[in-house]
């Protein structure tokens, strides 16, 4: 499982099964927007020779920032503010010495000198390049076979490179591209949360969150009472007035006018009992779903990553439990709870009618009706089980929506929607199978209830008969128990339904309160903790051991050790730069920092404190994360860059960190200026200018550590360079880890570390780094020059 948006694998993993995905298409034309940005030097060398190969015969289009990725192309189309302004091979474009693509490929390499430069043995160039021809070849043969399998009208391969993207990268909320720490954490707790499906349990949790509502409640069971009781003393009238038929004609005209002028008295009070009493219900379990959504959603707002990695808690289910669930439980307040006082205030009053006429008779016929509670319970007991099966079906379901909604633009390129459809469709059926099996259940139930009702009917009359034969009661005694009880059986039995309803409240109430329940291993709403006045930024990994749980076969760090040292105040500088392959741990560090997860052994220090001692929403509060992927919200631009900072933030320190990180610019020249909208996952903007906006995030919060993963990675040259000393100008002070793929923006740190195989391989600045024999990142230097 690679987890919502790809959150279990890291960005140069996702990024190669997107390539694989087009590869297998097959298409005649081809599109690659960066579509090797997220890849390290070796990966990239490796999938760019199959590119190559792939885009033989076919029309292909590259959307590119680094220009040393389309000096190959056989057209180079430059594009600013929305108009071409130059076209041609890349021979003849560097040849105006005026021209745009001339500065823009000026500007990258300013860049690169002024992060460092590369010094490499050509005959280590050559040493790495041969290793990994083996590699590439077979890649190759792959792609040949693949491409000679269509024929292709258009013979040329077109690669477009434009300023700014135009096209949307989705992204998963806090960067994460990890597995689930929790799973069996869960588990755990499932078990131990079985008692929260008892019907008792349930019941007696939601009155206990139902206590400021007593009063209205209260005044609910009033109204149901008294609605309960109109059948059975409906009865009593019945059978009184049935006395008046064997009156004189005048004493029966007389006799009918006053039972008409009660039964009118009678609808008059049912006109007025009924509607409060279904207000007054109605009106409590609103609150009720009021409160159980938020504390529900507050609970999974404070879950531990982890958590949120494990496929049964995918934002489409936990949507689904919020909505669905939560309405379901009201019924417990509007409907259940309200059937219930009126059954119970139906069947005392109608015994305590009957037991007045006749308590000989009452009693024998009394004696009938447990066999009808045994049937409500019963029909209970069938029906245990189907609401929570066609409910964890529907979660299914509904996330399968939700990523083809979030992911819509790759679900219309790829032309999948039928078979989203189809899959949709298909975990739609099993709630359909549960349904005919749980009416057939339910019918049978309805069908038994009625049957003991008729029988009910029978006993009575023929009972009442051998009393009245026998001199025991009259006439109308008989009709006054009949008729009381008849009534009471007509309510009671509808308690019948709560089998089905309960059920289903059942199930979302466990549901629910599984969410409630569950502590999280690391809790953000906790107060425990040291929160220290003031911290250095010194931070140590201690012999960190780490895997994921989903994947117990794979072990990311296995004895890491690293020490990343403060930023000091006269340092014009001062950055720890992590380097390795694509899938390394480098990610995984800046997610340990933040402590998304705990390692498995092993401590990280800050400024010689245990991560684990100080409290976390201080300790986040303290580190300033950029991501790979540009995480903003459905919302106005302001509104995002106000994320950045608990307080209320003016609009001067808006408009100035949108300047730092060269967003003011863009941002006052769209229409409606930082109250621009940008979208579910910020669709509106291009990579770059999510981006800037991320970044401006970060340096609002002004925090004590900086975590830069890849964080200029989709911006343009002229873009990245201003960033890049509004991001040098933040980091003085700070303790600052950057992760990057691209080794030209970290030549110029003050500490490099090269993770490989769970370890940090070696560390140093970049000329040491460079000089050592057969080194690691002098490999990775040389593929990224080759491949420049």
């Amino acid at each position: 499982m690679v987890g919502e948006h790809g959150t279990q694998l890291s960005g140069g993993q996702k990024q190669r099964i997107a390539i694989a995905r087009a590869i297998l298409k097959d298409p005649r034309i081809l599109l690659l927007d960066e579509a090797t940005s997220a890849l390290d030097a070796e990966s990239e060398h490796v999938v760019q020779d199959a590119l190559n190969n792939i885009m033989v015969n076919r029309t292909t289009i590259i959307v590119a920032h680094r220009l040393s990725t389309v000096r190959n192309a056989d057209t180079i189309s430059v594009l600013h503010r929305g108009q071409l302004v130059e076209q041609g091979p890349h021979a003849e474009l560097i040849k105006d010495s005026n021209g745009a693509y001339y500065q823009l490929l000026q500007l990258q390499e300013v860049n690169a000198r002024r992060n460092g430069t590369y010094e490499l043995d050509p005959n280590r160039l050559s040493d790495v390049a041969n290793r990994l021809s083996d590699v590439a070849n077979r890649l190759s043969d792959a792609a040949n076979r693949l491409s000679d399998a269509g024929n292709f009208v258009s013979r040329h391969s077109i690669r477009k490179l434009s300023f700014e993207r135009s096209m949307s990268r989705h992204s998963s909320l806090g960067g994460s591209r990890r597995n689930s720490q929790t799973y069996a954490l869960t588990e755990d707790e499932i078990e131990g949360c079985d008692d929260t499906k008892s019907g008792k349990n349930v019941l007696r949790r939601l009155l206990h969150l139902h206590k400021p509502e007593t009063a209205i409640l209260l005044l609910g069971c009033i109204a149901a009472s008294a609605n309960g009781a109109i059948l059975p003393v409906f009865g009593l009238l019945l059978s009184s007035a049935i006395n008046a038929f064997y009156e004189p004609p005048h004493k029966l005209r007389k006799d009918s006018v006053f039972w008409a002028e009660i039964y009118v008295i009678l609808g008059v009070v049912s006109i007025f009992i009924i509607p409060v009493q279904h207000t007054l219900f109605n009106m409590a379990g609103g609150k009720l779903i009021e409160r159980i959504r938020a504390l529900s959603f507050s609970r999974v707002v404070y879950q531990d990553i982890g958590w949120f990695d494990d496929p049964l808690n995918s934002s489409g289910a936990i949507g689904a439990r919020l909505s669905a669930d939560a309405a379901s439980v009201k019924s417990i307040a509007g409907d259940v709870l309200s059937l219930i006082v009126q059954s119970i205030s139906t069947a005392l009053v109608g015994i305590v009618i009957a037991m007045i006429a006749n308590w000989k008779l009452a009693f024998i016929v009394l004696c009938f009706v447990p066999c009808v509670f045994a049937q409500s319970y019963a029909q209970s007991r069938l029906m245990r089980g189907f609401g929570a099966d066609a409910k964890e079906m529907y979660e299914q379901a509904s996330t399968i929506a939700s990523d083809a909604i979030s992911n819509i633009r790759t679900v219309t390129s790829f032309c999948v929607g039928e078979k989203i459809i189809e899959s949709y469709r298909n975990k739609c059926k099993g709630p359909v199978k549960k349904g005919v099996r749980q009416g057939a259940i339910s019918g049978v139930g309805y069908g038994f209830s009625f049957a003991l009702l008729f029988c009910f009917y029978a006993v009575s009359f023929y009972v009442g008969a051998r009393f009245v034969h026998n001199g025991t009661a009259d006439v109308g005694e008989v009709f006054k128990v009949f008729f009381a009880l008849t009534m009471m059986a007509v309510g009671v039995s509808q308690s019948s339904s709560l089998a089905r309803d309960f059920s289903k409240v059942q199930d979302a109430a466990a549901s629910i309160f599984k969410i409630i329940d569950r502590k999280s291993k690391i809790d953000a709403s906790s107060d425990d903790g040291m929160a220290p006045e003031k911290i250095e930024g010194n931070i140590e990994f201690q012999h960190v051991s780490f895997k994921y749980p989903a994947r117990t076969d794979v072990q990311i760090f296995t004895n890491l050790c690293l020490r990343i040292p403060s930023g000091k105040v006269h340092v014009v500088l001062m950055t720890v730069a992590l380097v390795g392959e694509s899938g390394s741990g480098k990610s995984t560090v800046v997610a340990l920092l933040e402590r998304f997860y705990d390692p498995d052994s092993g401590a990280i220090f800050l400024d010689g404190m245990d991560l684990k001692t100080l409290k976390l929403t201080w300790l986040r509060q303290q580190i300033g994360l950029v991501g790979q992927e540009p995480v903003l919200f459905n919302g106005t631009i302001r509104a995002n860059i106000a994320y950045g900072k608990q307080d209320q933030v003016s609009e001067e320190e808006i408009v100035a960190v949108a300047e730092a990180a060269n967003a003011h610019r863009f941002i006052s020249s769209l229409p409606h200026g930082y109250d621009t909208s940008v979208g579910e996952r910020g669709v509106q903007l291009s990579g770059g200018q999510k981006q800037r906006i991320a970044i401006a995030r970060a340096i609002l919060k002004d925090p004590k550590v900086l975590l830069l993963d890849e964080a200029t990675s989709a911006l343009d040259s002229e873009s990245e360079r201003i960033v890049q000393e509004a991001l040098d100008r933040v980091m003085v002070g700070r303790t600052t880890v950057i992760v990057a793929h691209r080794l030209s923006t970290i030549t110029g740190a003050d500490k490099i570390a090269v993770i490989k195989n769970g370890v940090v391989a070696e560390e140093g600045r970049h000329g040491r780094l460079l000089r050592l024999p057969g080194g690691a990142y002098a490999s990775l230097v040389a593929l990224q020059s080759s491949s420049s």
